[in-house]
């Protein structure tokens, strides 16, 4: 076995006390004349190996190379995987799948010694107080659910750069509702506001103007302007310079993912839940930061504005399908609505509907574009009337509100030669889900499925409201004592003599 420092330091150690080579050998665990070539040497292993600079096999590339390296004269950028498709193609069967890895080896050294000259990027001493850094990241790597279901999610993480002090908030996407409500919370956390906010180039702050370049949303510049920060972005492309923040993201997520293996679950009741656990993970761990974030707070402004609100509000006319349309999405309201001027609250994660100032009805916000929410319970009283408009519904998928409902549809078109016929069974079971529970309705038919039945609406009806029969109670009646009457009319007929 090949000798290391810590034998040869042992060894001369040993010699110093009693100069037996013999013994100084054995305790430092080598040969005595390994021993005695270290002692010559005075030197340590590591001091007397010389570099290597011969190849221990013959290249494989050597032939080829000088057209290798014209190409990477021509186009640094050329990859060794595509450079291995042109050899094979110029020298059929000479070169083997394995050796690409050689091949990249050669083209790592040639870029060191040759290869064009590469950004460096350089570290900067942060200013106390001076900026707030912001950035979204997706939390779908935590693997949360939300009462046992999947909940694909983002994190608003604002960063004070000085101290790494920290906030998130849940989100469903990179909004200016949510950038609104993650440094809001942020900044009411802390009481006070730096000079700076500093964002990427997302839409959420920025936009596209004519000229090509960024420029801030009105919004966005109303809020800064409000909580007293300057606006300010990255370089497009330059997400190196929010490099606080961009690192501290996977950071947080690895603090999360630890107390999540401590916590023993990764379920929550709600939303709400799991934001406030995160926001007590976080107070832990800003907890180690306040020395730094004193430092920061001394020479940040008061923060003396009220919260703005987290929502946006547009009026909205329902049409004639009892729906609106509020950012490329279309969501049904209750029918007594239809023709009327709604005012829509937007937020982050929801939308609230109001008339005349009183809320009517609250939905999931959809992310993306031309997606849709109809909520069955807003139609089905005129679909029962109308069955026949139910096969062609332009959102007749909505209309299954869990997959026992569509399986059960599908077993009574299954079973019914008349589609007509299956679709009014199906309506009417609708009509009973939103007439009565829709979890009531929902087990009935599972139990109908089960037992390989057809789930017709008699059969369903029967399940969730079973007849009950009337049961008259015996009642006795008393014998009437006439005595008594006989009593009462003799004592008034006194009274009147008298």
């Amino acid at each position: 076995m090949p000798v290391n420092d810590k034998q040869v330091r042992k060894l001369m150690e040993e010699m110093s006390k009693h100069g037996n080579v013999g013994k100084a050998s054995m305790k430092a665990g080598m040969d005595r004349k390994t021993g005695r070539k270290y002692l010559r040497a005075g030197k340590l292993p590591s001091d007397m190996k010389k570099p290597r600079n011969w190849r221990t096999r013959s290249d494989p590339f050597e032939a080829d190379w000088p057209d290798i390296e014209a190409k990477l004269v021509e186009a640094p950028e050329l990859e060794a995987t595509t450079i291995m498709e042109w050899l094979n193609e110029k020298r059929p069967g000479r070169y083997a799948p394995g050796q690409l890895r050689t091949l990249q080896r050669r083209f790592n050294d040639w870029r060191a010694l040759h290869g064009p000259e590469k950004e460096v990027f350089f570290a900067q001493k942060h200013r106390a107080g001076e900026a707030m850094q912001t950035d979204f990241t997706w939390g779908d790597a935590l693997e949360i659910t939300i009462r046992s279901e999947p909940f694909k999610h983002m994190l608003c993480h604002p960063v004070l750069p000085y101290s790494n002090w920290e906030w998130t908030t849940v989100c469903r996407s990179e909004s200016l509702a949510a950038l609104r409500r993650g440094v809001q919370e942020a900044v009411f956390q802390l009481g006070c506001v730096p000079e700076y906010h500093q964002t990427d180039n997302s839409t959420a702050a920025t936009h596209n103007l004519k000229a090509g370049k960024r420029g801030f949303n009105e919004e966005y510049v109303a809020l800064m302007n409000h909580l007293g920060m300057k606006p300010r972005t990255t370089g497009i492309g330059k997400k190196e310079q929010n490099g606080d923040v961009e690192a501290l993201n996977g950071a947080l997520k690895r603090r999360l993912n630890q107390h999540l293996l401590l916590r023993h679950s990764r379920d929550f009741e709600c939303v709400d839940e799991y934001e406030k656990w995160i926001q007590s993970v976080l107070k832990k761990a800003n907890h180690l930061r306040l020395k730094r974030l004193k430092e920061e707070l001394a020479v940040m402004r008061p923060l003396v504005v009220e919260r703005l609100p987290e929502y946006k509000e547009e009026d909205v006319r329902v049409t004639t399908w009892g729906t609106i349309r509020v950012k490329h999405n279309a969501y049904s309201v209750p029918s007594r609505l239809k023709g009327q001027t709604v005012r829509v609250r937007i937020y982050d994660d929801r939308l609230e509907i109001f008339f005349r100032g009183t809320l009517q009805y609250t939905v999931e916000r959809l992310l993306g574009k031309n997606g849709h929410h109809v909520n069955y319970r807003h139609v089905i009283w005129s679909l029962v009337r109308k069955p026949g408009a139910f096969p062609r519904y332009k959102y007749r998928e909505d209309l299954f509100p869990t997959f026992t409902f569509r399986k059960a549809y599908d077993s009574l078109s299954d079973n019914h030669a008349n589609v007509r016929d299956a679709d009014m069974h199906y309506l009417r079971i609708l009509h009973l889900a939103a007439s009565t529970m829709e979890e009531d309705v929902e087990r009935a038919l599972d139990l109908v499925l089960q037992q390989g039945l057809t789930p017709r609406y008699e059969t369903v009806k029967g399940l969730v409201l079973p007849e009950k029969k009337t049961e008259v109670p015996e009642q006795s009646i008393p014998a009437v004592d006439l005595s008594e009457y006989d009593a009462l009319l003799a004592s008034k007929a006194l009274e009147v003599v008298k």
